[in-house]
C-alpha cells in the first residue's frame, strides 16, 4: 500500500489542481448551464426557479430566428472548411516541392495565425466595407482603382446566404490556411521516401503518384483537419462580431444569438443555445475521438 502511495501520490498532486479546476471551471459550468436551461429562469433575479423540462429548447427549434443562425452557421462552416483546406493542401503541395526560400513562405503563410480573431475581424471589417463607385473603401476601393469595377460587391451586406455567410468566411480562411498548410506538409515529409521510389520504378506518373501513394497516406491528417476546422467554426463569434457587430439578422450564428439573449438576461435560453452548439461540437468530436482511440489499440 505504501509503495503505491509513494508511486502515485507525486503524479496525482501534481495533477491535482488541474483535475480540480477543469473539474469546476469546465464540467462544473457545463452542468450549471444544462441545469438553468431546464429552468424558467428568463430574468436576472434572483431567487427559486422553476423546472420547465426541455420546453426552452423546443422553443427555440421553433424559432425562426434561431433557425436562421443554424442555417448561417452551416453555410458559414462549409465555407470556411472548403476553403481552409483547399489553400492549405495548395501552399503545403507548393512547399512540398522544396521551393527556394521555403522557411520564409512558411512563416507568410502561418504569421496570420499570430493575429487575434477581433484584430484580425476589425481589419477585415473595413477590407469588405460594402461601400461602391465613389464612396468605395476597402477592397472595393482597390478594384476601382485597378479598373476592376465589376468585382465590386456589397459583401455580407446583401446576396444569398452563401454569399453572405463566404464573405464572413474570407477572414478565417486567410487566417487559418496557413495551420492546415503546416499539418499538410509535415504528413507530406513523414512519407517515407521508399513510396516515392517504388512507384516511379513501376512507371506512375507524377499525378497517380500523389492520387494513389501519396494523397491516401494523408487521410488521417485530412480527418484532424477536418475536425478541427468544425468545430472551430462554432467558435468564429468574436471575428462576425468585430466584422458586422451583434444586430445583424443576415450574419447571425447561435454564438451571437446567444450574447444578444445574455443581454437581455434571459438567463434559460442563452444556457438551452449554449448547450446546443456544445451538442454539435460533440456530434463532430466524439466519433473522431473513438476513431482516433480505436487505431491507437489496433496498432
Amino acid at each position: 500500500m505504501h509503495g503505491r502511495i509513494r508511486t502515485w501520490g507525486p503524479g496525482a498532486l501534481v495533477l491535482l489542481p488541474t483535475v480540480l479546476l477543469l473539474g469546476y471551471f469546465v464540467y462544473g459550468l457545463i452542468a450549471w448551464s444544462f441545469n438553468t436551461s431546464l429552468t424558467d429562469r428568463h430574468t436576472a433575479r434572483k431567487g427559486p426557479a422553476n423546472y420547465v423540462g426541455f420546453e426552452n429548447y423546443g422553443n427555440l427549434f421553433g424559432e425562426d430566428r434561431f433557425l436562421n443562425s443554424l442555417k448561417n452557421l452551416g453555410v458559414l462552416t462549409v465555407a470556411f472548411i472548403v476553403g481552409t483546406l483547399i489553400f492549405g493542401l495548395l501552399w503545403a503541395l507548393l512547399l512540398e516541392k522544396g521551393v527556394p526560400g521555403e522557411s520564409i513562405f512558411r512563416s507568410v503563410y502561418l504569421f496570420p495565425m499570430a493575429i487575434s480573431m477581433i484584430a484580425s475581424g476589425v481589419v477585415w471589417g473595413w477590407l469588405l466595407n460594402p461601400s461602391q463607385g465613389e464612396d468605395a473603401r476597402g477592397l472595393n476601393r482597390l478594384f476601382e482603382i485597378l479598373h476592376l469595377s465589376f468585382l465590386e460587391n456589397p459583401w455580407w451586406t446583401a446576396g444569398s446566404r452563401w454569399t453572405t455567410m463566404a464573405s464572413i468566411a474570407m477572414p478565417a480562411v486567410w487566417q487559418l490556411s496557413g495551420y492546415i498548410m503546416a499539418l499538410f506538409l509535415a504528413g507530406f515529409r513523414g512519407i517515407p521516401p521508399e513510396l516515392r521510389e517504388a512507384a516511379r520504378v513501376d512507371g506512375a506518373s507524377e499525378f497517380k503518384l500523389y492520387r494513389y501513394v501519396l494523397f491516401p497516406q494523408l487521410s488521417p491528417i485530412a480527418l484532424s483537419a477536418l475536425i478541427i476546422l468544425g468545430h472551430m467554426s462554432l467558435k468564429l463569434f468574436d471575428l462576425i462580431y468585430a466584422i458586422t457587430g451583434p444586430n445583424q439578422f443576415r450574419t447571425e450564428v447561435p454564438a451571437i444569438y446567444m450574447w444578444n439573449t445574455l443581454l437581455r438576461s434571459d438567463m434559460a435560453k442563452s444556457a438551452a443555445i449554449a448547450i446546443v452548439m456544445l451538442a454539435v461540437v460533440a456530434v463532430l468530436v466524439i466519433p473522431y475521438v473513438a476513431y482516433t482511440v480505436r487505431q491507437e489499440s489496433e496498432e
